[in-house]
């Protein structure tokens, strides 16, 4: 008798539970980076949070099990590292010092594309599903409704700090497909922790190259700035960033990446809920879209997965 598929076997609640992580804590994020924003750097700031989150759960498997940082593939975890922590989280803080958070929603929402793009030119060399490339696109129109709906696309955004959303929403796609396929569930936090400081070491050499150190000054940091980078670290970092590698274990890259495509609804949810922002009939047709082309997007590879399971005799 044959055993069970991988996919017959994957533990719902755990996949459920890591999406709504990535969803919500990532969806808070852009609000964090702002606050740690007034006073800090972003660069530096970046260096800290990486830096700090890595070193935490280093020690984590230095007293747990040691032996785990062996067979973590050290080189691609550092690739993975520079593109996702470096690049990836890297310029959208940098950018979000000029671009208003609209615009930078809309670039960064690009992301679950760009994986299906590069995963099909690149990786897996198949043609992605129609209904994931459909399910894609109907969310970045719900985004791009959405920012505009909000009025944040307003402003003048330099087209510097716009190309640097892009290089990250491009950095981060290609950092996605190249860990997905190194990182296991049995090496998952030394992997992450791996990648983090490598990414902390790279936001950290550009921020001595953008000038930071020469204008930076610890006296002048906000305890709202500490505090806020704290919440990044703890659960933006540690807890989210495991959550997200685990689930490339476990669901498609194109899935995983679907927070790209639910952030700006969890911010327009926040906003309404925190700072009484009115919700318009624009912005919940908007978000509907949204959640309706994600469903489109895990819709095809849940059933991909009962198709495998049902064919297993």
């Amino acid at each position: 008798m044959n055993s069970p598929s991988p996919s017959a076997t994957r533990p719902l609640a755990g996949i459920i539970l890591a999406f709504a992580a990535i969803y919500l804590v990532w969806g808070t994020t852009y609000l964090g980076i702002a606050y740690t924003l007034q006073t800090l750097p972003p660069f530096r700031s970046g260096a800290i949070r990486f830096i700090a989150a890595g070193a935490l759960m280093s020690i984590w498997v230095l007293l747990k099990s040691p032996r785990d940082f062996q067979s973590v593939p050290l080189i691609t975890a550092c690739i993975a590292g520079v593109l996702l922590s470096g690049i990836g989280n890297g310029l959208v803080v940098f950018a979000q010092q000029e671009v208003p958070s609209g615009v930078a929603a809309l670039v960064v929402s690009s992301i679950p594309g760009f994986v299906l793009l590069f995963d099909s030119l690149f990786f897996s060399k198949t043609r992605p599903a129609f209904t994931r490339v459909i399910g894609v696109l109907i969310a970045i129109v719900g985004v791009a409704l959405l920012s505009s709906d909000i009025g944040r696309m307003s402003g003048n955004a330099e087209p510097l700090h716009v190309a640097s959303l892009l290089a990250a929403a491009i950095g981060w796609s290609f950092g996605t497909l190249i860990q997905q396929r190194a990182v296991t569930v049995n090496t998952l936090v030394a992997f992450t922790a791996v990648q983090m400081l490598a990414g902390g070491v790279f936001q950290l050499l550009a921020s001595g190259a953008t000038g930071e150190w020469q204008t930076f000054d610890v006296a002048t940091v906000s305890v709202t700035s500490w505090l806020a980078v704290s919440y990044l670290v703890i659960l933006g970092s540690i807890l989210a960033f495991n959550c997200y590698l685990w689930l490339l274990t476990q669901v498609s890259a194109p899935a995983a990446t679907t927070y790209a495509l639910v952030n700006p609804v969890i911010a327009l949810v926040l906003g309404s809920w925190l700072l009484d922002e009115r919700i318009t009939g624009t912005a919940m047709f908007a978000a509907g879209l949204v959640l309706f082309g994600v469903t489109l997007v895990l819709f095809h590879g849940a059933a991909a997965s009962m198709r495998k399971s049902t064919s297993v005799k």
